[in-house]
């Protein structure tokens, strides 16, 4: 933090935050911003600094109820105890690794993602997809950060290669120890803006953080010679002041990030495919041997990569398959078994 306590409007409050206060709230409520979430509990700041805060909020029920970093809690102006959560105008979520069905929170009420990736073998088309998906499903501006441009024989390969993910695709190829090298990030870097950052681990995010930022405060750690992969250094959710007045939201390396309720997403990222999905003749059309199907011909005639239907299709499975709710999966689950049982009755009536 800087000697003097940032304003609200400097921490990233908006009309849209205003509007959900009454008279009421006023009189007996103070916003605070969530700067970072631990085990249990949370550190939180307002124009009268920071403070920590336990987690828990009364009335919540479900993990979107949890306070994410960037959230905007309000606290009880007597006991300082949070109470509840502001609606966020965005959220970043998935699906926690493992076999639960929790959802794990990432950030909240972001304007900007940099998604970034790295100018070496680190560089991967259907990550960035991912992440291009998670942005504009939640309405946020995505722009492609290329780290270690200074590295590379050739980094607007890299870049050319990033913009044609999506039409008008904002790419930026810099050198993340070069201050002057990240003044083209400067737009989205302004008082009161908040910009989120993912990407794997290696490719530069807390280097890219320590230059961004009003201090050098995250660790950093060196490559791995022999597979250009990084040593994962960040191991929590905070926010950081950047020096140009703004927020960054760092969150730990994810190699993997499970798309979930994702379907808007899925449908701006992959606008080619599904604008020639509508000229398929059969409105079920899978796009492999149907008759009429305007996605096969695309492909057949060179102005569709089949690696990129591929990737949709495999993106596109697993955001239904972490869309479908838990009562949804035990219920296909044991119409599934009574197949089975079915099956294997007729065989055994047939035998006899």
């Amino acid at each position: 933090m800087t000697r003097t306590q940032p304003d609200l409007a400097e921490l990233g409050w908006k009309p849209f935050f205003s509007s959900q206060l009454d008279i009421d709230d006023l009189t007996r409520l103070d916003p605070a911003r969530v700067m970072a979430v631990h085990r249990g509990r949370l550190t939180v700041t307002g124009p009268e600094g920071p403070r920590d805060l336990p987690s828990h909020l009364p009335d919540a029920e479900d993990d979107e109820d949890r306070p994410a970093v960037g959230d905007w809690i309000m606290l009880d102006r007597d006991s300082g105890l949070p109470l509840r959560i502001l609606d966020r105008f965005s959220l970043f979520k998935r699906r926690a690794p493992g076999t639960g069905r929790r959802v794990q929170l990432i950030a909240a009420n972001v304007d900007t993602l940099f998604i970034v990736s790295s100018c070496n073998r680190d560089f991967n088309l259907a990550r960035l997809e991912r992440y291009l998906v998670l942005a504009r499903d939640a309405g946020v501006t995505p722009v492609v950060v290329l780290t270690k441009a200074d590295l590379a024989d050739a980094p607007g390969d890299f870049a050319r290669e990033a913009r044609g993910l999506q039409a008008g695709l904002l790419v930026e190829a810099v050198n993340a120890l070069d201050r002057d090298s990240l003044a083209c990030l400067s737009p989205w870097c302004g008082a009161g803006q908040t910009v989120a950052m993912l990407g794997s681990s290696g490719v530069g995010k807390s280097t890219l953080v320590n230059t961004l930022s009003a201090g050098p405060d995250v660790a950093t750690a060196g490559i791995r010679e022999d597979d250009a992969k990084g040593r994962h250094t960040t191991t929590g959710r905070a926010m950081h002041r950047l020096a140009g007045g703004g927020w960054l939201i760092d969150t730990p390396g994810m190699r993997e990030l499970q798309l979930t309720d994702a379907a808007a997403g899925l449908e701006d990222v992959f606008a080619d495919v599904s604008v020639l999905a509508q000229a398929c003749r059969f409105a079920d059309c899978a796009h492999e041997t149907e008759p009429g199907c305007a996605v096969r011909q695309a492909i057949d005639e060179g102005r569709l990569d089949p690696v990129r239907l591929a990737r949709f299709r495999k993106l596109t499975a697993e955001d239904a398959r972490n869309s479908e709710t838990l009562a949804q999966r035990r219920a296909r689950g044991k119409a599934f078994g009574k197949m089975i049982k079915s099956v294997q009755k007729d065989k055994r009536g047939r035998r006899e």
